[in-house]
């Protein structure tokens, strides 16, 4: 299965964004561009078109989709009859990968794509392995019973503690390891510091 393998931190550098977190504490000790004469090329005033390309390559990035995943993403969202900005943050917010790791049973879509692909995961008690799979409201995802035994799950709250919050869309029921969706997830569900009209204007050039 296709997938981006750069290396996480020096992509969350180039965007200036926390894209993991472990990424965290190298941007702060060392802020700016990738690169031995980054700073050196950098312009004083980035242009409008940057601007929107920077912005696509961050949300691509975050959800961990490759270039074409995250075009075909934007052109259903243009599709759309609502806010096409607002229905691709949505899409990618139903996504499976994205769904395990916002319930908690992953420290990042990185980690939780990985649990999907390797077949850990069931919908609607199936198996699945797609972490891209568009989830709908009523829709079930738990952890395989045979998974249940590895030492990932058996450890679960010292490898993934349980989060703060959860978003109101999801259901979660850690003890047993199952994510219901219960409602479509909102623009307010999605990181807050995303400019997706500037993803919007980029795609309709």
């Amino acid at each position: 299965m296709a997938r981006d393998r750069s290396p996480i931190v020096k992509m969350s550098r180039r965007e200036g964004y926390a894209l993991h977190v472990k990424a965290y504490k190298a941007l702060v000790k060392r802020a700016g561009l990738p690169g031995q004469h980054s700073h050196g090329n950098m312009r004083t005033k980035p242009s409008q078109y940057s601007l929107q390309l920077r912005e696509k390559q961050k949300v691509k990035r975050l959800y961990g989709l490759l270039e074409r995943q995250f075009s075909n993403q934007m052109k259903e969202a243009l599709q759309s009859r609502g806010q096409s900005g607002t229905d691709l943050l949505r899409h990618l917010e139903q996504r499976a990968d994205n769904v395990i790791y916002r319930a908690g049973f992953a420290t990042s879509r990185r980690a939780s794509r990985q649990l999907v692909s390797h077949g850990h995961f069931m919908l609607n008690d199936r198996r699945i392995d797609i972490p891209s799979i568009r989830l709908k409201v009523g829709d079930v995802l738990q952890v395989r019973e045979h998974s249940t035994k590895t030492e990932y799950f058996k450890k679960l709250d010292d490898v993934s503690p349980a989060p703060n919050t959860v978003p109101e869309w999801l259901k979660v029921n850690r003890k047993k390891v199952t994510v219901e969706v219960t409602n479509l997830p909102t623009r307010e569900d999605a990181e807050p510091d995303i400019n997706e009209q500037l993803i919007v204007e980029y795609y309709s050039r």
